[in-house]
């Protein structure tokens, strides 16, 4: 069975976009880490402030939890070296209702105007299936086409062995809600994989904390060591 690739190819300038803090947290903290550390570029693009994120909104009214998020995430691009990030100031979980080509729109300044050379994101699955992920997939994804395909367009993916290691916890914890279809992609058909390992590994645990709000209660069911192994890797698949 072939393993993941060998080393990291070059990223060169990276822009992620993704709909909530936390979620460039789970699926790029190493990679990002990794590219400033090679002296690159990183900027980070958040569609919505996540106000919605909690099942206490008694304790977390939207304008508070946003307020919040704003901060974790403030902290948690600090763990990893992040100090560009622009919010487009949508609504939490509304990102769906929004026209494809209205979505793409605002997309398209970020890439005219940092130029990246790898962008990342959802893929089309929105790898829980969330629709506010799913929108981003596809507004990123139109933009990059209206702008020539200039860069490396990159989904965040799941493999099979992550599948296999974690697939009990995943349905226990109901990371997968019903009906949709978590995405997996074989080694052979990366573009990119790292295992965060020693430093990157604690580093990467510190940017997921940092989001408190959101990790706090997983990491409290699951046990710290587990917890910081569960999204140790990170996978991406090039798009189309």
């Amino acid at each position: 069975m072939p393993g993941p690739p060998a080393a990291l190819p070059r990223v060169g300038t990276l822009l992620g976009v993704w709909a909530h803090p936390d979620d460039e947290a789970y699926l790029s903290s190493a990679l990002m880490a990794a590219v400033r550390r090679a002296g690159s570029r990183v900027v980070v693009v958040t569609a919505t402030h996540g106000e919605h994120g909690t099942d206490d909104p008694d304790l977390w009214p939207p304008h508070l939890l946003a307020e919040q998020r704003e901060r974790e995430l403030r902290a948690s691009l600090d763990v990893v070296g992040v100090s560009e990030h622009h919010w487009l100031d949508h609504h939490d979980g509304e990102l769906g209702g929004v026209p494809l080509l209205q979505g793409a729109r605002e997309i398209v300044p970020f890439l005219d105007r940092f130029d990246p050379d790898t962008i990342v994101t959802f893929g089309p699955d929105g790898m829980t299936g969330h629709g506010d992920h799913r929108a981003i997939s596809a507004w990123v994804t139109e933009a990059w086409r209206l702008t020539g395909r200039r860069a490396a367009l990159w989904y965040a993916t799941l493999t099979p062995e992550f599948h296999a290691e974690w697939g009990a916890l995943n349905d226990e914890v109901g990371l997968w809600p019903a009906g949709s279809s978590p995405p997996v992609t074989p080694y052979a058909e990366l573009a990119a994989h790292i295992d965060s390992t020693d430093d990157l590994l604690s580093l990467k645990h510190r940017a997921l904390r940092a989001h408190a709000s959101q990790t706090w209660p997983l990491e409290d069911l699951v046990g710290s060591e587990v917890y910081r192994r569960w999204w140790a890797a990170e996978s991406f698949v090039a798009a189309g």
